[in-house]
């Protein structure tokens, strides 16, 4: 059976408030590079620049949910998109 397609995203987190309420970092997989910043408070999460970018908010959202009380500043982190990029 053929593998489905994937591509590794790579996150580093660059801050974090729980105080105020978000999380901001980076996001890169295959050629695209994003900034991100997550306002989990409000539910929002913005993401720059506008190329590529609905490529990874949905799966990105779902990463940021999940692991938000694990990451921290300067921390590298991945996870798996089911997506050729």
């Amino acid at each position: 059976m053929a593998t489905p397609p994937h591509t590794i995203a790579y996150v580093h987190i660059t801050a974090q408030s729980w105080q105020e309420g978000h999380i901001c970092g980076q996001v890169c997989a295959s050629n695209y590079q994003w900034e991100f910043c997550w306002q989990f408070k409000a539910k929002k999460l913005f993401i720059s620049p506008a190329l590529g970018r609905a490529l990874i908010k949905e799966p990105l959202g779902r990463f940021l949910e999940q692991q938000d009380y694990q990451l921290e500043p300067g921390g590298d982190y991945e996870f798996l998109v089911r997506a050729k990029f």
